[in-house]
Protein backbone atom coordinates (compact mmCIF):
# COMPACT_ATOMS: atom_id res chain seq x y z
CA UNK A 1 0.00 0.00 0.00
CA UNK A 2 2.84 2.41 0.80
CA UNK A 3 4.23 1.94 -2.74
CA UNK A 4 0.79 2.83 -4.15
CA UNK A 5 0.71 6.00 -2.04
CA UNK A 6 4.19 6.97 -3.23
CA UNK A 7 3.17 6.54 -6.87
CA UNK A 8 0.05 8.63 -6.25
CA UNK A 9 2.10 11.46 -4.81
CA UNK A 10 4.76 11.36 -7.48
CA UNK A 11 2.06 11.67 -10.12
CA UNK A 12 0.44 14.65 -8.41
CA UNK A 13 3.37 16.82 -7.38
CA UNK A 14 6.20 18.32 -9.40
CA UNK A 15 9.58 17.60 -7.81
CA UNK A 16 10.55 21.24 -7.23
CA UNK A 17 10.44 23.63 -4.30
CA UNK A 18 6.97 24.44 -5.60
CA UNK A 19 4.64 21.49 -6.08
CA UNK A 20 1.72 21.97 -8.43
CA UNK A 21 -1.45 19.89 -8.57
CA UNK A 22 -2.23 19.34 -12.22
CA UNK A 23 -5.68 19.98 -13.67
CA UNK A 24 -7.01 21.14 -10.31
CA UNK A 25 -10.64 22.27 -10.17
CA UNK A 26 -11.46 25.97 -10.04
CA UNK A 27 -13.16 25.55 -6.68
CA UNK A 28 -11.02 24.10 -3.90
CA UNK A 29 -11.59 22.45 -0.57
CA UNK A 30 -8.58 22.03 1.71
CA UNK A 31 -8.68 20.09 4.98
CA UNK A 32 -6.43 20.73 7.97
CA UNK A 33 -5.73 18.71 11.09
CA UNK A 34 -3.20 18.19 13.86
CA UNK A 35 -2.56 16.21 17.04
CA UNK A 36 -3.23 12.66 15.89
CA UNK A 37 -2.39 9.91 18.39
CA UNK A 38 -1.67 6.55 16.81
CA UNK A 39 -2.90 4.58 19.86
CA UNK A 40 -6.39 6.11 19.94
CA UNK A 41 -9.63 5.47 18.12
CA UNK A 42 -10.03 7.73 15.07
CA UNK A 43 -13.66 7.91 13.95
CA UNK A 44 -13.04 11.38 12.54
CA UNK A 45 -11.63 9.94 9.30
CA UNK A 46 -15.12 8.93 8.16
CA UNK A 47 -16.30 12.54 8.15
CA UNK A 48 -13.07 13.81 6.61
CA UNK A 49 -13.20 11.28 3.79
CA UNK A 50 -16.74 12.28 2.87
CA UNK A 51 -15.49 15.84 2.24
CA UNK A 52 -13.80 14.68 -0.99
CA UNK A 53 -11.22 17.42 -0.53
CA UNK A 54 -8.54 18.52 -2.98
CA UNK A 55 -5.81 18.45 -0.32
CA UNK A 56 -5.23 17.51 3.34
CA UNK A 57 -2.57 19.42 5.27
CA UNK A 58 -1.37 17.80 8.50
CA UNK A 59 -0.07 20.54 10.78
CA UNK A 60 2.10 18.52 13.16
CA UNK A 61 1.95 16.01 16.00
CA UNK A 62 0.97 13.65 13.21
CA UNK A 63 2.10 10.88 15.55
CA UNK A 64 3.13 10.95 19.20
CA UNK A 65 6.69 9.68 18.91
CA UNK A 66 8.52 11.24 21.87
CA UNK A 67 11.62 9.11 21.63
CA UNK A 68 15.25 9.09 20.53
CA UNK A 69 14.85 5.47 19.40
CA UNK A 70 14.22 5.72 15.67
CA UNK A 71 12.92 2.16 15.42
CA UNK A 72 10.19 3.08 17.90
CA UNK A 73 9.41 6.32 16.06
CA UNK A 74 9.12 4.50 12.74
CA UNK A 75 6.83 1.88 14.29
CA UNK A 76 4.51 4.61 15.55
CA UNK A 77 4.28 6.15 12.07
CA UNK A 78 3.63 2.70 10.64
CA UNK A 79 0.79 2.13 13.10
CA UNK A 80 -0.80 5.47 12.25
CA UNK A 81 -0.39 5.21 8.48
CA UNK A 82 -2.06 1.76 8.55
CA UNK A 83 -5.27 3.06 10.15
CA UNK A 84 -8.10 2.21 7.72
CA UNK A 85 -9.51 5.74 7.69
CA UNK A 86 -6.14 7.24 6.97
CA UNK A 87 -5.49 4.64 4.28
CA UNK A 88 -8.71 5.72 2.57
CA UNK A 89 -7.62 9.35 2.74
CA UNK A 90 -4.16 8.62 1.34
CA UNK A 91 -5.67 6.64 -1.53
CA UNK A 92 -8.08 9.40 -2.55
CA UNK A 93 -6.53 12.72 -1.56
CA UNK A 94 -3.07 14.32 -1.73
CA UNK A 95 -1.72 14.63 1.82
CA UNK A 96 1.12 16.96 2.78
CA UNK A 97 2.42 18.09 6.13
CA UNK A 98 4.91 19.56 8.52
CA UNK A 99 6.00 18.39 11.96
CA UNK A 100 5.52 19.72 15.47
CA UNK A 101 7.28 18.59 18.63
CA UNK A 102 5.88 15.09 19.21
CA UNK A 103 6.62 13.84 15.69
CA UNK A 104 9.86 15.83 15.64
CA UNK A 105 10.77 13.55 18.53
CA UNK A 106 10.42 15.19 21.94
CA UNK A 107 7.92 17.39 23.79
CA UNK A 108 8.64 21.10 23.18
CA UNK A 109 11.98 20.24 21.53
CA UNK A 110 13.93 22.48 19.19
CA UNK A 111 17.33 22.54 17.56
CA UNK A 112 18.93 20.65 20.46
CA UNK A 113 17.04 17.40 19.71
CA UNK A 114 19.84 14.94 18.76
CA UNK A 115 17.89 12.73 16.34
CA UNK A 116 16.35 15.39 14.14
CA UNK A 117 18.16 14.25 10.98
CA UNK A 118 16.97 10.66 11.30
CA UNK A 119 13.50 11.85 12.34
CA UNK A 120 13.36 14.04 9.25
CA UNK A 121 13.91 11.09 6.92
CA UNK A 122 11.26 8.98 8.65
CA UNK A 123 8.64 11.72 8.43
CA UNK A 124 9.40 12.41 4.78
CA UNK A 125 9.30 8.69 3.96
CA UNK A 126 5.77 8.42 5.30
CA UNK A 127 4.71 11.59 3.48
CA UNK A 128 6.11 9.99 0.30
CA UNK A 129 8.54 12.84 -0.30
CA UNK A 130 10.75 12.07 -3.32
CA UNK A 131 14.26 10.87 -2.53
CA UNK A 132 15.80 13.84 -4.32
CA UNK A 133 13.58 16.40 -2.56
CA UNK A 134 15.34 19.44 -1.13
CA UNK A 135 13.43 18.83 2.09
CA UNK A 136 15.59 15.76 2.72
CA UNK A 137 18.94 17.53 2.54
CA UNK A 138 18.41 21.22 3.26
CA UNK A 139 20.66 22.04 6.23
CA UNK A 140 18.10 24.10 8.12
CA UNK A 141 14.78 22.27 8.04
CA UNK A 142 11.89 20.75 6.11
CA UNK A 143 9.96 23.94 5.30
CA UNK A 144 8.24 23.95 1.92
CA UNK A 145 5.43 25.47 -0.14
CA UNK A 146 2.86 24.30 -2.67
CA UNK A 147 0.81 25.90 -5.41
CA UNK A 148 -2.66 24.61 -6.29
CA UNK A 149 -4.48 25.64 -9.42
CA UNK A 150 -3.96 28.53 -11.80
CA UNK A 151 -4.84 32.21 -11.94
CA UNK A 152 -7.26 33.59 -10.93
CA UNK A 153 -7.33 30.86 -8.30
CA UNK A 154 -3.66 30.12 -7.55
CA UNK A 155 -3.54 28.98 -3.94
CA UNK A 156 -0.18 29.08 -2.19
CA UNK A 157 0.24 26.87 0.89
CA UNK A 158 3.33 27.77 2.94
CA UNK A 159 4.59 25.33 5.60
CA UNK A 160 7.36 26.78 7.82
CA UNK A 161 9.53 24.53 9.99
CA UNK A 162 9.28 25.76 13.59
CA UNK A 163 11.47 23.00 15.09
CA UNK A 164 14.78 22.49 13.31
CA UNK A 165 16.35 25.87 14.17
CA UNK A 166 14.39 26.82 17.26
CA UNK A 167 16.20 28.23 20.29
CA UNK A 168 15.41 26.53 23.59
CA UNK A 169 12.28 27.98 25.20
CA UNK A 170 12.46 30.32 28.17
CA UNK A 171 10.66 28.90 31.21
CA UNK A 172 9.22 30.84 34.15
CA UNK A 173 10.20 28.32 36.84
CA UNK A 174 8.04 25.71 38.53
CA UNK A 175 6.84 27.82 41.45
CA UNK A 176 5.88 30.78 39.27
CA UNK A 177 4.07 28.46 36.88
CA UNK A 178 2.07 26.79 39.66
CA UNK A 179 1.10 30.03 41.39
CA UNK A 180 0.56 32.47 38.52
CA UNK A 181 0.23 30.57 35.23
CA UNK A 182 -1.56 27.29 35.92
CA UNK A 183 -4.59 28.91 37.65
CA UNK A 184 -5.20 30.88 34.43
CA UNK A 185 -4.80 27.84 32.16
CA UNK A 186 -1.53 29.26 30.87
CA UNK A 187 1.69 27.43 30.09
CA UNK A 188 5.15 27.57 31.70
CA UNK A 189 6.95 29.74 29.12
CA UNK A 190 7.52 33.44 28.68
CA UNK A 191 8.65 35.58 25.73
CA UNK A 192 12.31 35.56 24.74
CA UNK A 193 14.03 38.92 25.12
CA UNK A 194 17.30 37.64 23.65
CA UNK A 195 17.73 39.25 20.23
CA UNK A 196 19.52 36.14 18.93
CA UNK A 197 16.66 33.76 19.88
CA UNK A 198 14.84 32.37 16.84
CA UNK A 199 12.34 29.79 15.67
CA UNK A 200 12.92 29.93 11.92
CA UNK A 201 16.60 30.79 11.56
CA UNK A 202 17.80 33.46 9.13
CA UNK A 203 17.98 31.24 6.03
CA UNK A 204 14.35 30.25 6.46
CA UNK A 205 13.34 33.89 6.96
CA UNK A 206 14.95 34.77 3.63
CA UNK A 207 13.06 31.88 2.02
CA UNK A 208 9.76 32.95 3.62
CA UNK A 209 10.13 36.53 2.44
CA UNK A 210 10.67 35.25 -1.10
CA UNK A 211 7.54 33.09 -0.82
CA UNK A 212 5.44 36.14 -0.02
CA UNK A 213 6.63 37.73 -3.27
CA UNK A 214 5.57 34.79 -5.44
CA UNK A 215 2.42 35.20 -7.57
CA UNK A 216 -0.65 33.87 -5.74
CA UNK A 217 -4.31 34.76 -5.45
CA UNK A 218 -4.87 33.11 -2.08
CA UNK A 219 -2.11 32.42 0.48
CA UNK A 220 -2.35 30.06 3.44
CA UNK A 221 0.36 30.01 6.09
CA UNK A 222 0.07 26.51 7.60
CA UNK A 223 1.86 26.87 10.95
CA UNK A 224 2.32 24.06 13.45
CA UNK A 225 1.99 26.63 16.27
CA UNK A 226 -0.42 29.49 16.87
CA UNK A 227 0.75 32.84 15.53
CA UNK A 228 -1.81 35.50 16.47
CA UNK A 229 -2.71 34.62 20.10
CA UNK A 230 -0.59 36.46 22.68
CA UNK A 231 0.22 35.22 25.26
CA UNK A 232 -0.84 31.68 26.29
CA UNK A 233 2.42 30.60 27.94
CA UNK A 234 2.37 27.43 25.83
CA UNK A 235 4.38 27.01 22.67
CA UNK A 236 3.51 29.66 20.09
CA UNK A 237 5.02 32.42 17.97
CA UNK A 238 4.45 34.66 21.01
CA UNK A 239 7.44 32.98 22.67
CA UNK A 240 9.49 34.81 20.04
CA UNK A 241 7.81 38.24 19.83
CA UNK A 242 10.50 39.66 17.54
CA UNK A 243 9.77 36.97 14.94
CA UNK A 244 6.00 37.24 15.32
CA UNK A 245 6.29 40.96 14.60
CA UNK A 246 8.74 40.31 11.78
CA UNK A 247 6.14 38.19 10.01
CA UNK A 248 3.43 40.83 10.45
CA UNK A 249 5.84 43.48 9.16
CA UNK A 250 6.51 41.39 6.05
CA UNK A 251 2.79 41.33 5.30
CA UNK A 252 2.78 45.14 5.48
CA UNK A 253 6.01 45.51 3.51
CA UNK A 254 4.66 43.54 0.55
CA UNK A 255 1.03 44.62 1.05
CA UNK A 256 -0.10 41.01 1.44
CA UNK A 257 -3.89 41.18 1.75
CA UNK A 258 -4.74 37.67 0.53
CA UNK A 259 -3.34 35.56 3.39
CA UNK A 260 -4.95 33.54 6.17
CA UNK A 261 -3.22 31.48 8.85
CA UNK A 262 -4.04 27.92 9.89
CA UNK A 263 -2.41 26.44 13.01
CA UNK A 264 -2.46 23.34 15.21
CA UNK A 265 -0.90 22.12 18.48
CA UNK A 266 -3.32 23.38 21.14
CA UNK A 267 -5.81 20.46 21.44
CA UNK A 268 -8.63 22.97 21.04
CA UNK A 269 -9.83 24.95 18.02
CA UNK A 270 -10.62 28.63 17.70
CA UNK A 271 -10.77 31.57 15.34
CA UNK A 272 -8.53 34.57 15.97
CA UNK A 273 -8.40 37.97 14.29
CA UNK A 274 -6.13 41.01 14.52
CA UNK A 275 -6.18 44.38 12.79
CA UNK A 276 -3.03 45.26 10.87
CA UNK A 277 -1.51 48.72 10.42
CA UNK A 278 -3.61 49.44 7.36
CA UNK A 279 -6.74 48.30 9.22
CA UNK A 280 -6.85 45.06 7.24
CA UNK A 281 -8.13 42.01 9.09
CA UNK A 282 -5.80 39.03 9.52
CA UNK A 283 -7.49 35.73 10.43
CA UNK A 284 -6.14 32.55 11.98
CA UNK A 285 -8.01 29.25 12.24
CA UNK A 286 -6.59 26.83 14.81
CA UNK A 287 -7.57 23.23 13.97
CA UNK A 288 -6.67 20.87 16.82
CA UNK A 289 -6.92 18.03 17.48
CA UNK A 290 -7.94 15.05 15.40
CA UNK A 291 -7.82 12.85 18.50
CA UNK A 292 -6.41 15.07 21.28
CA UNK A 293 -8.63 17.27 23.47
CA UNK A 294 -7.72 19.89 26.10
CA UNK A 295 -10.52 21.41 28.16
CA UNK A 296 -8.51 24.04 30.08
CA UNK A 297 -8.50 26.53 27.21
CA UNK A 298 -6.04 29.41 27.59
CA UNK A 299 -7.09 33.07 27.32
CA UNK A 300 -6.80 34.71 23.90
CA UNK A 301 -7.75 38.36 23.49
CA UNK A 302 -7.89 37.89 19.71
CA UNK A 303 -10.39 35.01 19.84
CA UNK A 304 -13.60 35.49 17.89
CA UNK A 305 -16.51 33.49 19.33
CA UNK A 306 -16.03 30.43 21.50
CA UNK A 307 -13.31 27.76 21.36
CA UNK A 308 -14.09 24.11 20.67
CA UNK A 309 -12.21 21.40 22.58
CA UNK A 310 -13.56 18.12 21.25
CA UNK A 311 -12.01 16.22 18.32
CA UNK A 312 -12.24 18.29 15.15
CA UNK A 313 -10.73 19.23 11.79
CA UNK A 314 -10.52 22.43 9.78
CA UNK A 315 -11.77 23.25 6.28
CA UNK A 316 -11.03 26.14 3.95
CA UNK A 317 -13.41 26.44 1.01
CA UNK A 318 -12.01 28.56 -1.81
CA UNK A 319 -14.84 29.50 -4.21
CA UNK A 320 -14.33 29.60 -7.95
CA UNK A 321 -15.49 33.22 -8.04
CA UNK A 322 -12.58 35.43 -6.95
CA UNK A 323 -15.08 38.02 -5.71
CA UNK A 324 -16.52 35.60 -3.16
CA UNK A 325 -15.01 35.20 0.35
CA UNK A 326 -13.09 32.24 1.68
CA UNK A 327 -15.04 30.13 4.15
CA UNK A 328 -13.11 28.90 7.20
CA UNK A 329 -14.83 26.13 9.17
CA UNK A 330 -14.16 23.85 12.11
CA UNK A 331 -16.08 20.57 12.00
CA UNK A 332 -16.63 17.94 14.66
CA UNK A 333 -16.08 14.20 14.50
CA UNK A 334 -19.37 13.71 12.61
CA UNK A 335 -18.68 16.48 10.07
CA UNK A 336 -21.03 19.03 11.62
CA UNK A 337 -19.84 22.63 11.51
CA UNK A 338 -19.14 23.99 15.01
CA UNK A 339 -17.64 27.35 14.00
CA UNK A 340 -17.34 29.23 10.74
CA UNK A 341 -16.39 32.59 9.31
CA UNK A 342 -16.12 34.21 5.91
CA UNK A 343 -12.93 36.07 5.03
CA UNK A 344 -12.86 38.76 2.35
CA UNK A 345 -9.53 38.96 0.53
CA UNK A 346 -8.21 41.88 -1.52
Amino acid sequence: MLKIVILLFCSLFLLTSYKSIAEAPKQFKILFGSCLHQDKQQPIWQAMNTEQADLLVLLGDNVYGDTEDMAKLKAKYQKQWQKPGMQDMLAATPVVGIWDDHDFGENDAGREYPQKEASRQILLDFFAEPKDSERRTRPDGIYTSYILGQAPRRIQVILPDLRWNRTKLKGVGKQTYLTTKAPLNMGPYEPHQDESASMLGEAQWIWLEKQLQQPADVRILASSLQLLPEFTGWESWANFPKERQRFLDLLDKYQIDNLVIVSGDTHWSELSKVKRKGNQELWEMTASGLTEEWKQVSPNKHRIGEPYSNANYGVIDVPSDANQPLVLSIKDVTGNTVMQTEVELD
